[in-house]
């Protein structure tokens, strides 16, 4: 077939233009084109600052003014409604945007939604004087990030992704709880909001982990084996991780029947165990981007055994608590972030910066040092502080160099998002 001059000419004109656009989005500024974007670089940046701040208040006590509640509890709060929100944030605008086909958040509507997490975290590093205000953010945040995520999935009527929603809600609900708690309107609100956030989050990467990192080890791996992987998944093993852990989230939250949890916890242990026996390969320890994320399930596993034996071992509650954050939620999160932001930045995955193997490593060691060292020499229990908020500083602060431009930069293919 034979073009005249004329159409010659507009295919030209077409293909011009097209690199003329696509050279403007290789060269713009695309923080806020998906919701991985700020949130994760807002949950970098706030991982370091908050344990920093953290630091200087376990160790000067004053520093910063904290009443109506303890400063550990503020310390819980702001990592798992702050750091631990600004992480489903990004992932879930991102991921509902894949499962529905539906654009999610962008641009200055998704600019609000963050500057809304953004408020509220300032408050909350300056104290409890600006309580209201804070709490008046963060609640407005939580609402609106439901509405974002939900409206999607309705509009696709993808009925099942509803589940993850109801976990969104049970977060923001826990935070409710908290204000409450913490302007005396509701007694033990505090203790409530953290013990059962923090199950949410296990339970949320439970699930989450349960779709995605099967998948992850068998691509992840695929190049460096012969023959195909295909990992072993059990529907039974699914439903009895979920029946058992809804069980000791019951017992613990609400029903408090002694003894329970811990046989619940060490059958937890035992099943999820077994899960993660079936997922291994030996070829996944040659990639970070897997090793860190089965580290991690590991790491939550434990945080089960612990919690079995914490009676008839006498384990602070305390060291439980942070072997689930720093070494299960903590580690999880950053592999997950990193993965997802070359992912859909257009970039390959498997060229991960060399500098992201080391700051997995100083999250590990944030967790030996908070939960292992105090087992070992309890004396020595505020230098083990001081080191594990350390290595977490360091490890962030590595992610934040590789992974800023990547996350402020358009995508490589010059795509929208």
């Amino acid at each position: 077939m034979h073009l005249s001059a004329v159409e010659q000419s507009e295919v030209v004109m077409a293909v011009v233009q097209i690199q003329m656009s696509k050279a403007k989005q290789l060269t713009g500024f695309a923080l806020f084109n998906l919701g991985f974007r700020p949130f994760f670089l807002g949950a970098g940046v706030f991982a370091m600052l908050s344990i920093a701040s953290w630091l200087g208040i376990y160790h000067l006590p004053g520093l910063v003014e904290i009443s109506h509640i303890s400063p550990s509890q503020w310390h819980a709060h702001e990592m798992l409604y702050g750091y631990g929100m600004a992480v489903v944030s990004g992932f879930l605008l991102t991921a509902v945007k894949n499962w529905t086909g539906v654009q999610t958040l962008h641009g200055k509507p998704l600019l609000g939604l963050f500057a809304l997490w953004c408020v509220a975290r300032v408050l909350f590093l300056f104290g409890t004087n600006l309580l209201a205000w804070a709490a008046i953010a963060d609640l407005l945040f939580g609402f609106l990030l439901i509405l974002a995520i939900a409206t999607p999935i309705i509009k696709a009527k993808q009925w099942p992704q509803l589940a993850v929603i109801s976990k969104v809600l049970l977060l923001w609900v826990g935070n409710i709880v908290f204000y409450l708690g913490s302007f005396g309107l509701l007694d033990g609100g505090m203790l409530y909001a953290i013990n059962g956030v923090l199950f949410v989050f296990v339970s949320l990467i439970l699930m989450i982990g349960r779709r995605v990192i099967p998948f992850f080890i068998e691509r992840g791996v695929a190049h460096l084996v012969t023959e195909k992987i295909q990992l072993r998944q059990y529907k039974w093993l699914d439903i009895s991780i979920l029946m058992v852990f809804l069980a000791l989230f019951l017992n613990e939250i609400f029903v408090h029947v002694a003894g329970i949890s811990s046989w619940l916890a060490l059958a937890l242990f035992a099943l999820n165990g077994y899960r993660l026996y079936n997922w291994h390969t030996p070829a996944l320890w040659r990639v970070p981007l897997v090793w860190s994320l089965y580290v991690a399930s590991w790491l939550i596993n434990l945080g089960f055994l612990i919690y079995g034996l914490q009676t008839q071992l006498g384990i602070a509650a305390v060291l439980m608590l942070h072997l689930f954050t720093i070494g299960g939620i903590g580690l999880m999160t950053l592999s997950m972030m990193s993965r997802v932001a070359l992912g859909h930045s257009g970039r390959d995955i498997k060229a991960l910066s060399p500098w992201m193997k080391l700051a997995f490593a100083l999250i590990v060691l944030s967790a030996v040092f908070r939960i292992v060292l105090p087992l070992l020499m309890i004396s020595h229990y505020p230098t083990w502080i001081m080191i594990s908020g350390v290595c977490w500083i360091m490890g962030f602060a590595l992610f934040l160099l590789v992974y800023t431009p990547i996350l402020c930069k358009p995508r490589v293919d010059g795509t929208y998002g």
